[in-house]
């Protein structure tokens, strides 16, 4: 799902880790976990901030949360 700007120009919405719990209906610590482990999109960093882009969560949701990108966390 993204929002609009006053001129109507779609805007990516992206989530911290508690919206992105409360869209899985898990834990913030979970979310933490499936991320680690590769098993959901990876999330976006501005600086110390951890994100998701709603936009593709719901494409992984839709998808039946198949792995992302196996092998885990990236060294």
């Amino acid at each position: 799902m993204t929002t609009t700007t006053p001129d109507q120009t779609p805007r990516a919405e992206l989530l911290d880790v508690r919206r992105v719990a409360a869209l899985l209906d898990c834990s913030t610590r979970h979310v933490y976990r499936l991320a680690d482990a590769g098993r959901m999109p990876r999330p976006v960093r501005l600086g110390s901030l951890v994100r998701w882009r709603r936009a593709e969560l719901e494409e992984w949701i839709a998808a039946g949360c198949p792995n992302q990108h196996p092998g885990g966390r990236r060294p």
